[in-house]
């Protein structure tokens, strides 16, 4: 998937506690590869902070910031699923942890840009770092 491929879906954290519906932007898939995203390993995609609506589980939230505070990062405190963040590049939009979306696997992007996210654009650095790619094999 590469573009703009703007879609309403739903989602949820793994154990269906925390869900969500919003309008993203699968065109818009990316990775960073500042220190949490490194270790989350997630591929995330845009949406406006206003076409984002949590539809239960807020009590469920836990806040998760570092380094600058920034971006607001949000994880289901019951299963430990990142569902999405407050972007610190924009703070307009939230990205949507993927792998919550129904219907869309990390593994539908063949290509994934990865952000520069240890030098933040913020911080004077971005751009991108490189290119994940993933070549499924014949089964």
């Amino acid at each position: 998937m590469t573009g703009t491929d703007i879609r309403d879906v739903s989602g949820a954290c793994h154990c269906g506690g925390v869900g969500f519906v919003a309008k993203v932007d699968l065109g818009s898939a990316r990775r960073c590869n500042c220190s949490i995203c490194r270790m989350r390993g997630a591929v995330a995609v845009g949406a406006k902070l206003a076409d984002f609506e949590l539809t239960r589980g807020e009590d469920l939230l836990t806040l998760y910031t570092f380094n600058t505070g920034e971006a607001k990062h949000y994880f289901c405190r019951r299963c430990g699923i990142y569902t999405h963040h407050q972007r610190r590049s924009d703070p307009t939009q939230y990205g949507i942890n993927v792998a919550c979306i129904d219907g869309v696997s990390p593994f539908d992007f063949t290509e994934v840009i990865v952000n520069e996210g240890v030098r933040h654009p913020n911080d004077g650095g971005g751009g991108v770092a490189g290119i994940l790619r993933y070549e499924p094999t014949e089964s």
